[in-house]
This record gives structure tokens, C-alpha cells and sequence, in this order.
């Protein structure tokens, strides 16, 4: 199997479908996930739904360069996100989330060995290569973040109904 299938199989593994690492993935996390538990503000912590839209704004703008076009995202707007108002829109999000999704991965997979090596549209972010690794550990690291909040809301919910 080439180099750039298992980095997209590795990057479909934590949003789409894997357990290898995490024992979860994005997908088994927010499908059924109620909005209002995605809303829930847990002290100063990002929402669930403001770090899966936070780790959509950087597939999507990765993927903008992979098809040919410019880096416009910026670390100063990954997490500005007006609020989601209804289950519907959440749903809406989730899907083109996961749509999004397999699309980068599937851009990943096209990739030859020679586009990996090279420099991802300046020198200064390093190979293609090594940027999709990037994407891979921040959605890991967001991951256990989701898991670990949704953990908390629901001790805090049984805490709560035990008061």
C-alpha cells in the first residue's frame, strides 16, 4: 500500500471509522449527539460543537490546497463559529462534516510520493507529508477533548439528578 493511502486511511480512522488509536472516532462521537449536549459549556473549555466545527475549518482549508488553491485559513478564526440555533443545522453540519471528511481523505489517498515530499505552499509549513500528519495528531488531541467533555456533562448531569 502506498505511503499517501494509509495517511488517508489513518486520517479516515480518527474521524470516520476507526478504533485502532483512540477506541473511537469523530463519527461515533457526535453522530447521535444532541445539540444541547454539544452546546453544554463545561467551565472555560471549548463546546463539542465548537471543536468539531474547529477541526472542519482546517480539513476544509487543507483540502482548498490539495485541489489546487491558496492557504487562507488562520489560527486567529479556527474557533469563531457563531452558534448553532437547531438539531437540523447541527445535523446539517455534522454531515457535511463527515462528507468533508472522506473528501480529504480521498484527496490524501491521489497524492504521489513525490507531492508528499514537497513543500506545502511555503517552505516554512514543511511537506504535504508532514502536514496531513499534523491534521491526523490535532484531530487525535481534539478528540480526547470531546471524549473527556462529554464525560464531564454526564457526571455533571448525574450529579445533578442525584442533588
Amino acid at each position: 500500500m502506498k505511503n499517501s493511502q494509509q495517511l488517508a486511511n489513518r486520517f479516515r480512522e480518527v474521524i470516520l471509522n476507526g478504533t485502532f488509536i483512540a477506541n473511537t472516532n469523530y463519527k461515533d462521537q457526535l453522530q447521535n449527539l444532541p445539540l444541547q449536549i454539544a452546546q453544554t459549556k463545561v467551565g472555560d473549555l471549548n463546546t463539542i460543537s465548537i471543536l468539531a466545527q474547529h477541526i472542519h475549518y482546517y480539513i476544509k482549508g487543507v483540502a482548498t490546497v490539495f485541489k489546487g488553491g491558496n492557504l487562507e485559513i488562520k489560527d486567529a478564526y479556527s474557533f469563531d463559529f457563531p452558534p448553532l440555533t437547531s438539531e437540523n443545522e447541527w445535523k446539517n453540519f455534522l454531515d457535511t462534516f463527515f462528507m468533508d471528511a472522506e473528501e480529504f481523505a480521498n484527496l490524501v489517498a491521489q497524492l504521489s510520493e513525490n507531492n508528499l515530499n514537497n513543500a506545502f505552499t511555503d517552505e516554512k509549513y514543511g511537506t504535504f507529508q508532514r502536514n496531513i500528519d499534523a491534521m491526523i495528531e490535532h484531530c487525535y488531541y481534539h478528540l480526547g477533548q470531546i471524549v473527556l467533555i462529554k464525560k464531564l456533562i454526564a457526571n455533571n448531569h448525574q450529579l445533578t439528578t442525584i442533588n
